[in-house]
């Protein structure tokens, strides 16, 4: 991917079209690359719905970063955090990130340009707001069965202690049927394997001698059986406990151990079957979100640039990619270039960035030409 880090600018145009474009190309030499940031000619209306717009495109341009963060932080949990292929899925038509902005054609299917700033805003609003929404309908729909399928899974790795016991034992385990006898499961800790040989048959006076035997060894523990007589069940639990011994809450049952079964295999279909739609969503509504991230840019781009430079309308605006480390200089050369624009700009490059009046009153990045900072790294690093 190209640099994460965009410039929006724009200037006031000269009466031959191509001289404000010359001009910046000239200031920043080799210190950015510069594409033309396309905006057609869209319906300005009052100065009044000019300056409210401004805010609400503020407040539009935020909304829509911050649902475009959150699909594709989701995207790379669904991929499960592999970046390549996440990378590989964020397109917009066919074109990346940093294509579809520097080669940017406004998509007039979308947002016709026969309607005031006010109802383009009002249409690209109205698609934030759907595309919010299924996200986290499909979201939560989808991570109910992943977290469902996770939970079967740790209780059958965990521990003797926690584990799903269906695949340790099987029927031969058990004396079944009885009316007065029952198997019981018991975790031993291995340091306590002799203890519990020697001592089991005394935490009752009802159990059956020789019927302990160990049936599986995991970790620091052992599951062993037992039988005793069902009516004596909660006091040789109680003595097993008081002894360091626990008793697994299981009774032996083949039709429910065959359906917990069938339920994971069907849970593993079910999430195998709404993956790939999924990913579709994902990969089309990042395509239209991010398009309407740029679009509220250009409208943003186009309000200031006629509050700043009046009418009739006559701008050039440019995406401008800084290169490695020149920041700096590229911002000290662009302010040479256009510190005859605004005199309340006059002060010394920094002024701005680092003045407390103006940080209070939320200014602290104001320059005398047109700026919006766009970042691309929406893929955490």
């Amino acid at each position: 991917m190209a640099s994460s880090e965009l410039w929006l600018v724009s200037a006031p145009g000269e009466k031959n079209a191509n001289d404000a474009w010359d001009k910046l190309n000239r200031c920043t030499g080799n210190l950015s690359v510069n594409n033309k940031f396309n905006i057609p000619d869209l319906k300005v209306g009052t100065l009044d719905q000019l300056v409210g717009l401004s805010d609400d495109l503020g407040k539009l341009d935020s909304t829509a970063e911050v649902v475009t963060r959150k699909l594709v932080t989701y995207f790379g949990e669904v991929l499960e955090d592999d970046k390549s292929k996440l990378e590989e899925n964020l397109t917009i038509g066919n074109k990346d990130m940093p294509s579809y902005v520097t080669k940017f054609q406004w998509e007039g299917a979308k947002y016709p340009l026969k309607q005031t700033l006010k109802v383009l805003s009002e249409i690209i609003a109205k698609q934030i707001t759907q595309i919010d929404n299924d996200l986290k309908a499909k979201s939560v729909a989808y991570n109910n069965l992943k977290n469902t399928l996770a939970s079967i899974d740790r209780k059958a790795t965990g521990s003797l202690l926690t584990k799903d016991l269906a695949d340790v034992v099987k029927a031969d385990d058990f004396v079944l049927n009885s009316e007065y006898l029952q198997t019981i499961l018991v975790v031993v800790p291995r340091l306590n394997i002799k203890e519990w040989e020697q001592r089991y048959s005394t935490f009752s006076s009802m159990v059956v001698p020789g019927s302990s035997r160990m049936i599986s060894e995991k970790g620091e523990h052992c599951l062993y059986t037992v039988t005793l007589f069902k009516k004596v069940i909660d006091e040789f639990k109680n003595a097993a406990r008081e002894n360091k011994f626990i008793v697994r809450d299981f009774v032996y049952d083949e039709e429910s151990l065959k359906a917990g079964k069938n339920e994971r295999d069907k849970l593993v279909a079910e999430k195998q079957r709404q993956y790939a739609p999924l990913i579709r969503w994902l990969k089309i509504n990042f395509g239209e979100i991010f398009a309407a991230y740029i679009h509220i840019k250009a409208l943003r781009v186009f309000v200031e640039s006629v509050l700043r430079y009046g009418l009739p309308v006559n701008f050039q605006a440019a995406v401008v990619e800084p290169s490695k480390g020149s920041q700096k200089k590229l911002r000290a050369e662009l302010h040479k270039l256009y510190i005859h624009l605004d005199g309340s700009a006059a002060g010394p490059i920094d002024t701005f960035e680092d003045s407390p009046a103006l940080m209070s009153l939320g200014v602290n990045e104001y320059y005398p030409y047109v700026f919006f900072k766009l970042n691309l790294d929406f893929i955490s690093k």
